[in-house]
C-alpha cells in the first residue's frame, strides 16, 4: 500500500497538513476538495488534482478523508459519486470525528462492494498535523491496519484500539470530552486566581508542578490565553459537536453525563458569545467578562465599557 497511489478528500485546515506530510514523504497524491483554494498549495507541491470526488477514488487504492461532520462524512463514503462506487479503492480510511453510529454505518456499507473503513480519528491539533506528532486512534479489521499503519506514520502515532467498527470514534469523543472539560474547570481557576489577585503565569507555574496540572494548563493556556493569541488551531463549533456527539453516544449506552453537560453548556455559551469560528480556547472569555479580568500573562481589569 505504501507504493499505491493515495487519494485525500478534504484537505482543509487539518487535511492540507496532513496531505503535504504524505507529498513530503514521497506518496504519489491525488486531492480533491470543495474549496478549489485548499487544493491549489498541494498541487503547487506536487499532488495531483481530482476534478470529482469519483475521479479521485477512480484513480486511488487508499483514500484517506479529512471532514468536517458525520452528515459529509457519510456523504463522500456512501453517497451519489462516492467511495462505494469506486472499482478501484480498497481502504478508506477516515480521519474525521463522527461518532461509532456513523463509523458503523461506513464500514456496513462499504464492506458490502468489497471495500474496508479504516476508522481513524485524530488528536493534537494543527500543530500535530504539521509536524507529525498526531495521535491517531485506529479501528479496522487486523489486516487493514497491518496495511495502512506504514502510511498512518507519517502523521504520528498509531494506536490500534480494536477491530470493533467505530471503536476508535468512540476512544476519540472520550478523549475530546476531557480535553475540552479540561479547558473549562482551567479557566474557571484562573479566572478565580486572577481576580483574586494571582499572576496566570505564576499560576500556571504551580499547577503545572502541582495536582491541577492538565492538558490546558499544560499547553493550551501557555500556548494560546497568556498571550491572547486564541490560536490553538481548533474551532469552538468543532468541539461542540464533539462533545454534544459523545453526550449522544453516552445518553443512547444509558450513561449518565452531569460533567459533559455542563462543558457543553460552556461551549454553547462561548459560541453564541465569539463566533463558532473562534477558537475553543475562548472557553475562558466568558468566565473573563463575567468576572471582569483577563488571563493573561499580566492581569487586567477589563472597563466597564468592555464587560
Amino acid at each position: 500500500m505504501t507504493t499505491s497511489r493515495l487519494g485525500f478528500a478534504g484537505v482543509g485546515k487539518m487535511g492540507g497538513l496532513m496531505a503535504a506530510r504524505l507529498i513530503e514523504g514521497g506518496h504519489p497524491l491525488i486531492v480533491f476538495d470543495a474549496n478549489d483554494r485548499a487544493v491549489a498549495p498541494l498541487v503547487k507541491a506536487g499532488a495531483m488534482r481530482a476534478n470529482a470526488l469519483a475521479d479521485l477514488a477512480a484513480q486511488s487504492e487508499v483514500v484517506f478523508a479529512s471532514l468536517p461532520t458525520p452528515d459529509v462524512v457519510r456523504e463522500v463514503a456512501l453517497g451519489p459519486g462516492g467511495i462505494v462506487e469506486s472499482a478501484t479503492t480498497k481502504l478508506f480510511v477516515d480521519l474525521s470525528t463522527t461518532g461509532p453510529r456513523i463509523a458503523r454505518i461506513v464500514a456496513e456499507g462499504l464492506a458490502s462492494k468489497g471495500i474496508t473503513a479504516v476508522d481513524c480519528p485524530v488528536s493534537g491539533g494543527l500543530a500535530g498535523a504539521r509536524n507529525g506528532t498526531l495521535a491517531l486512534m485506529v479501528s479496522c479489521p487486523a489486516m487493514a491496519y497491518e496495511q495502512v499503519q506504514d502510511l498512518l506514520r507519517v502523521f504520528g502515532k498509531p494506536i490500534f484500539v480494536s477491530e470493533i467498527p467505530g471503536a476508535a470514534q468512540t476512544m476519540k469523543l472520550a478523549n475530546n470530552l476531557l480535553a475540552a472539560c479540561a479547558i473549562a474547570i482551567s479557566s474557571e481557576a484562573f479566572v478565580f486566581g486572577v481576580k483574586g489577585g494571582l499572576d496566570p503565569k505564576i499560576m500556571c507555574e504551580v499547577f503545572n508542578a502541582s495536582s491541577g496540572r492538565n492538558t490546558a494548563t499544560l499547553d493550551k493556556f501557555p500556548r494560546s490565553v497568556l498571550p491572547g493569541t486564541f490560536d490553538f488551531g481548533f474551532s469552538t463549533a468543532l468541539a461542540f459537536k464533539d462533545v454534544k456527539l459523545c453526550l449522544d453516544e453516552a445518553e443512547a449506552l444509558g450513561v449518565p453525563t452531569p460533567v459533559g453537560s455542563a462543558i457543553r453548556h460552556v461551549l454553547g455559551i462561548t459560541q453564541a458569545m465569539f463566533g463558532p469560528e473562534s477558537d475553543f480556547t475562548s472557553m475562558v472569555r466568558p468566565f473573563e467578562r463575567w468576572a471582569g479580568v483577563e488571563v493573561r500573562s499580566r492581569p487586567m481589569v477589563l472597563n466597564e465599557a468592555e464587560q
